[in-house]
């Protein structure tokens, strides 16, 4: 089986990727999202999960916010190091939302005012703010806010990622996780069938 990993910080995320991913990946590979409890959480399972996972030829994604953490390359660094000690080749490929899920969603005012049925939140794409949502310090009070709290995390994450449009440029780290994914969608079609076809 050709299996695209995502092992992902928290619930939201895998919402998200839910809806997203058969938009993006081939019919032939099979996503597999595995959500944890908070990022600390994902850091102290991610080597045992990656490690101890069945399939040879899966490639993964480790997927978690930047959150506080002051430098998104740092960070990602760190746990590259750590998916290394997985053993696993290829490495996975690890993904930071700078700084949390909610830039994808600012990034794309279009996929939130059709998924939250919220008029009028398409004209704000051109403030300053969110033309690249990326730098800001906190996403998802922007969003609280742009949506008079009519955000819910998990729920409509499942509805915006129907709607994301995959080529959108304002979030660079959203760019990034989805050429992420084209890589490993090519990578994974390359493979023999019957290398695919392990257990």
């Amino acid at each position: 089986m050709k299996e695209l990993v995502f092992l992902l910080e928290e619930a939201s995320a895998k919402a998200m990727l839910e809806s997203l991913l058969p938009r993006i990946l081939n019919a032939n590979i099979t996503p597999r999202l595995i959500p944890f409890d908070g990022k600390q959480d994902l850091e102290k399972q991610m080597v045992k999960r990656i490690k101890g996972y069945l399939n040879p030829n899966a490639r993964f994604i480790v997927m978690r916010d930047q959150d506080s953490a002051p430098d998104c390359k740092i960070l990602k660094d760190s746990l590259l190091a750590r998916c290394g000690e997985s053993g696993r080749q290829p490495i996975p490929l690890v993904r930071i939302a700078c700084r949390e899920l909610e830039s994808f969603y600012l990034a794309d005012l279009v996929a939130v005012e059709i998924a939250l049925n919220i008029n009028g939140l398409v004209r704000h794409q051109n403030n300053r703010k969110f033309r690249n949502p990326d730098y800001l310090s906190s996403p998802s009070k922007e969003l609280a806010t742009l949506t008079k709290k009519g955000y819910s995390k998990v729920s409509h994450s499942r509805l915006i990622g129907k709607h994301l449009d995959i080529n959108n440029q304002r979030s660079a780290s959203f760019k990034n996780l989805i050429a992420g994914i084209k890589r490993l969608e090519l990578e994974l079609l390359e493979l023999p069938l019957g290398l695919a076809q392990l257990p």
